[in-house]
């Protein structure tokens, strides 16, 4: 049972008139429609204030970074200063070690030079008692 032009043309008109009776349909839709571009609008508005705050922040970072590299350049430059102090207190250390081992020669060599002095003394004196004594 196929459908005559003029059968779909009736079934046409009969669904524009209740479309036509019941605006409120058509505006419901309407106001559907704005409200979503309005909350797609207000999505976006949002999404572009994110992406702001977003770059802001790494930018904050960024700064912070560069803060930290300094204060590593810093701290870095401050352990070359120490270790430079320190291989200098080392050659201190080293030469007052020299020193030291040479005074030690020198008093070795002193007290056997007065340990032979004083053999020879007192040998000299135990000869001077037998021959006088």
């Amino acid at each position: 049972m196929a459908l005559a032009e003029e059968d779909i043309a009736q079934i046409q008109r009969m669904i524009k008139d209740a479309l036509a009776e019941t605006p409120e349909m058509h505006n419901a839709n309407v106001r559907y429609e704005l409200d979503l571009r309005e909350r797609t609008i207000r999505v976006e508005e949002e999404l572009k204030h994110q992406r702001e705050l977003m770059i802001t922040g790494f930018q904050q970072m960024e700064k912070r970074f560069e803060l930290i590299e300094k204060r590593f350049e810093q701290v870095d430059k401050k352990f070359e200063q120490i270790d430079n102090r320190l291989d200098q207190q080392h050659k201190e250390i080293v030469g007052i070690h020299k020193e030291l081992i040479n005074i030690h020669k020198e008093i070795k060599l002193s007290i056997r030079w007065t340990f032979g002095i004083l053999l020879g003394l007192a040998g000299v004196l135990f000869t001077a008692m037998k021959l006088f004594g």
